[in-house]
């Protein structure tokens, strides 16, 4: 064909794929790290540490329960993934939209730029720490894991 440059065509393919190869690496350590957690479950003691601040203090901290969210939330358990920990199924629910945003802007070559402000970091810092202090007080049993 006439005023078609193959070679282009294979260096943007090249490129294409190239540009994808972290946010693939990534998905696969995260689809790796669920898989471990669904095979090897959290509530049989014995296989996951224990949380260090429960155990000296007996408070909950924002992670508490997470490894059971997880484990849940990889056997499509949405109910008892959120009883385990609410917190972290909105932070898998924000990774999958922040990952997907990754992988759209790194296919059409443009990266990935994530600028919070400080607005927005104080902001998930008090929304946690409300969580946390909320799971810790009497009527807050719900948010127990």
């Amino acid at each position: 064909m006439r005023g078609v440059n193959t070679d282009s065509r294979r260096v943007t393919r090249r490129g294409a794929a190239a540009r994808l190869a972290v946010p693939g690496g990534v998905l696969a350590a995260v689809v790796g790290a669920f898989a471990y957690v669904a095979a090897v479950d959290p509530h049989e003691p014995g296989h996951y540490p224990a949380c260090p601040l429960l155990q000296l203090t007996g408070l909950y901290c924002p992670g508490c329960g997470g490894l059971r969210s997880a484990h849940a939330f990889a056997h499509g358990d949405l109910a008892a993934a959120l009883q385990n920990n609410a917190a972290a199924v909105l932070g898998y629910l924000a990774f999958a939209a922040l990952w997907t945003v990754w992988v759209v802007r790194a296919a059409c070559g443009r990266p990935l730029r994530l600028d919070p402000g400080p607005a927005h970091l104080w902001t998930v810092g008090a929304l946690l720490l409300v969580f946390t202090v909320v799971r810790n007080l009497p009527f807050g049993g719900w948010l127990h894991p």
